[in-house]
Parts: structure tokens; sequence; C-alpha cells
């Protein structure tokens, strides 16, 4: 399993053209029948802790945050742990697409695949079909765990993984639901399976001993680090903790299993990443206190380590002492790096609201930031502190408010998601894709106090260059005459009037028929 491939791991006879288009229940069916049919065949329960879990306002055409597959994010946590399968169970074309954006964000091991056909999923033969895959997979000599993950289709049509068994040959079994109608981001995704591991694993520690992590076992009192950071801020946080007695402990989600009993085990858990709704959960379970926000800019780190010295019962002496040690360095970051420019940003990595005081810290103003994700208690600080700077802050944010915004603001520069990217390269507006450009460097302490300015900096004085190509190239490739052509295309207006009469014809006969 070391290569890169989709390794279908079941009856490659059920393999079907056409996979599961039954009763509304295939990928055509629509949010609403294919909630309405994973209700009918069992899976309330869950879709309604998903819904407390992570809410989203309403369910109008533009309330659904637009951000990649949600199962995405379950396939990189389990994809970046060792000894850890992850299987997926969904329609061919999903998972040829999640493979590939696996593996095109760096991912190094194959993706088994239980392939169906409509048979195989009315039948039940699909759940075997499963149950065999595991059977097969089951080696203590290579995984700790397998992590199974059913797609929209199979969770629509009530496959039930939870009951598989927990254990074979001592090898755990993970099964988890994360449907595109039930999810609303791949960012609350990676919560569901860092939760359903936690929850197995904090089981496994009330029940009896459990291996010591694979490095060093502290000897200090260890602080939990919630959400996933580039790998330098871990190391710049358990500098900032160190002269108060404390050290910096696993990342969650892990990238081993048995470190999810050092997860466990840290009394504080810092929710960097605040969205991580029923990991928490695990961790208040387990007794663990729980603080907000993160240790990012100047205010933002001397909150974070109050809120730590509080939560750890740290000395004044202490506190002062790592105050001291980092506050300074911090301060002449950011004056040495400054930001000056009108910005607007946006994404759906659940780190937006961090890298806006960042950015406001270093001088930019930042006039709104927009984030997919939801208005959790974690980030209330964060939220207080870019309010009380005059930022509209707009959670589960849609495409259409993220677009609004950088029309009404009128930035200087766009960081946002790749349409929102586009549309500012296209009104000649400088823009940074967020999650390549900017998400992926460290925000931390010192380091993160001038990671932002040299990139923010040469996209801000890029202006000249947008004029000058959008000059040369006038409306070439836009609207109609988007393309390669042999000649300029002619605008048929005659034709879409007749397409507009169409749509609205269609759209008033579904109408009536809803009132029937």
């Amino acid at each position: 399993m070391d290569g890169r491939a989709i390794i279908p791991i079941a009856n490659a006879a059920n393999l079907a053209a056409n996979p599961a288009e039954t009763s509304g229940t295939g990928c055509h069916g629509g949010q609403d029948q294919m909630r309405a049919a994973a209700a009918a065949a069992g899976k309330s329960d869950t879709l309604a802790q998903y819904a407390r879990d992570y809410p989203v306002a309403s369910q109008g055409p533009h309330d659904q945050p637009q951000s990649m597959c949600p199962a995405f994010g379950s396939l990189r946590v389990g994809l970046r742990m060792r000894r850890t399968m992850t299987i997926l169970s969904g329609s061919a074309c999903c998972v040829y697409g999640l493979t590939f954006t696996s593996h095109f964000y760096g991912a190094r091991r194959s993706v088994g695949y239980v392939p169906f056909n409509s048979e195989s999923l009315v039948t039940g033969k699909l759940f075997e079909d499963i149950r065999d895959a595991v059977h097969e997979q089951a080696d203590p000599a290579k995984y700790d765990a397998l992590v199974i993950i059913n797609l929209c289709v199979p969770t629509a049509s009530g496959v039930p993984l939870q009951l598989l068994p927990k254990a074979i040959n001592g090898v755990r079994i993970i099964g988890i639901d994360v449907p595109g109608f039930g999810v609303p981001t791949h960012a609350e995704a990676k919560d569901i399976l860092a939760a359903a591991m936690l929850k197995y694993a904090r089981s496994e520690a009330q029940n009896g001993p459990v291996p010591a992590p694979r490095g060093a076992v502290h000897d200090k009192p260890t602080v939990t680090l919630l959400g996933e950071m580039f790998p330098a801020d871990p190391m710049s946080i358990g500098m900032m903790l160190q002269p108060m007695g404390l050290a910096a402990g696993p990342v969650v989600p892990t990238r081993e299993w048995r470190e999810l009993y050092a997860a466990l085990k840290s009394d504080v858990v810092a929710a960097i990443h605040p969205f991580y709704t029923a990991s928490i959960r695990e961790f208040v379970a387990a007794g663990r206190t729980v603080i907000a926000s993160a240790p990012v800019g100047l205010d933002g780190t001397a909150d974070w380590l109050d809120a730590i010295a509080k939560a750890a019962n740290v000395g004044a002496t202490e506190l002062a002492a790592a105050k001291q040690r980092v506050l300074p360095a911090i301060q002449a970051a950011l004056a040495r790096t400054p930001i000056k420019g009108r910005i607007t940003l946006s994404g759906y990595e659940g780190s937006e609201l961090l890298v806006a005081r960042l950015l406001i810290e270093s001088g930019a103003d930042v006039r709104y930031v927009g984030t997919a994700c939801p208005k959790t208690p974690w980030s209330a600080p964060d939220l207080a502190w870019l309010q009380a700077k005059g930022v509209q802050v707009q959670y589960r944010a849609s495409l259409e408010q993220d677009l609004d915004a950088m029309r009404e603001y009128r930035p200087q520069l766009v960081i946002g998601t790749t349409p929102v990217v586009q549309a500012a390269k296209q009104a000649r507006t400088p823009s940074l894709y967020f999650t390549n450009l900017i998400s992926a460097r460290p925000l931390m302490g010192p380091a993160g106090a001038g990671s932002l300015a040299q990139v923010v900096n040469a996209a801000l004085d890029n202006q000249a260059r947008f004029d000058a190509m959008s000059d040369f190239f006038g409306h070439t490739g836009k609207g109609d005459r988007a393309g390669v052509w042999e000649a300029t295309p002619q605008l048929r207006p005659e034709f879409r009037a007749d397409t507009r009469r169409q749509v609205e014809k269609a759209a008033r006969k579904r109408k009536a028929e809803e009132m029937i």
C-alpha cells in the first residue's frame, strides 16, 4: 500500500457504469432528497448530531458554504496518520475526485475503495462487501486502525457502518458517515474523524494501560493543540510555554494512533481552530479544560498566555517570564515587516480570523473576513477583537457574500478561495489563494508575525502589472468571447430570449406541481 492509487478491495464485479441511482438517492437526487432518504434509512440520529455540531443558519440557495467535498477533510486526516488505512464507500466519480485531490495535496499512500452498483446497494450486499474488506485488510503488522468513510450515496441508503466489528485482530475499525448533504465543509469533516478516534482512544484508556507515544514523554504538564498547523507552529508554542513550566502536547488530528492517548492526558486543550466541536466534546468528557483562540500577533499572544496560565494554575512570575520572552520579539517582527493596504479575506480552512488579526497588527487595513466555518464559543475572542477594529466578520460565508464584500470595500488585495480570486483578477485586483499561499505558513509567535509580509506586500505591488495585462487583452476571453475561435463569435440575442422563455416555463411548471 505504498503507491498512490485507488485500490478496489471488494468484489470488483459490483462495479457498474452507473452506480446507485435508486429512488432519488443517487448523486443527482439533490440535498433534500438525499437527506430525506438518509433519515428514512435510519441515519436520523447521525444527521441530527451533525446539525447540532455544524449548524447552518438555514437552507436557502446561498446558505451552504462553497467548499470542496466535505469528505476530503476526513480522508486527509486518515491519510496523514501512520499505520492507518482509509477506505471509501461511495460513487466511483466521487472516489476518483477525492483521491486525486488527496494526492494533489501530498498524500503518499493508496486509498481503499469498496465498489458497488444499484443491486448491491439495495440488497445490502454492499455492507457485506465492506465487512469482507475490513476483515481482509485488518493486518496488525501493518495497521493500528482502519477508517471506513461512507460518502453521500451509501449514507443516504443507510449502509450501517456501526455494525462493523470494533476491532479485528487487534486493528481498530472506525466507521463514519461524511455526506455532503449533512456536513457543511471539509474542515468540519476533519473534526468528525478526529472525534471518532478520540472517543475510541478514551474508551481504551479507561479500560486499562495504553501504549506510550513514540517520542519522548514530557516530564512537564502539556497543552494539547487542536487543529492542523504549519509544522513550525507547535515548536513556537512550545517555546512560549516553557517559562511557565509547560510543554506543547500532541497536535490533534494526530499523526499516529498512540498520540491520541497523550492528547487526552493533557490537562489543557487549546482550540487553535475553533470548529472542532465534536473533538472538544470528547476532551470535556475526559475532564480537560479547553481554551479559545491562538497565540497570534501581540494582543492575541498576550491574551492566550493569560488564558493558559489561568487554566493550568501558573503563577504570575512564570506568566510574566513567558510574556517577556516572546512579546518583545513579536512586536519587533511586526514593526520590521509592515503591511500597508486595504484587504478583504475569506476562506474555508477555519483559520481566517487568526490570519486577519495578524494582518491588522502588521498594519493592514482589513475590512472583511469571511469563513465557511460556523460561529462557536472558541472563536469568540477573535470575533470581539476584530469587531472592535471595525472589521465585518461573516461566518458561514457564501461565495456571493465574499464577492459582495469585494465590490463594497474595493480592496487593494483580495485573499480568498479560487472563485473569489478569479473574480478579483478579472476586476484588475491583485489576489492570493488563501489555502496554498496564506494558511500554509507559520502564524504563531515571532515567526508568524513576519511570515505574511513578503507574499502580501509582493501581491500589493502587482497592481500596475494587472492594469497592463487587462489593457493588453481587453475583453478577450470574457463572456461570449471566452474560448478559442477561428472567427469572432456573433451574438444571437433571439436565441437567448428563447432559452430564457423555456427556463421560465419549466420553472412555472415545477411550481405548479409543488402546489398540487
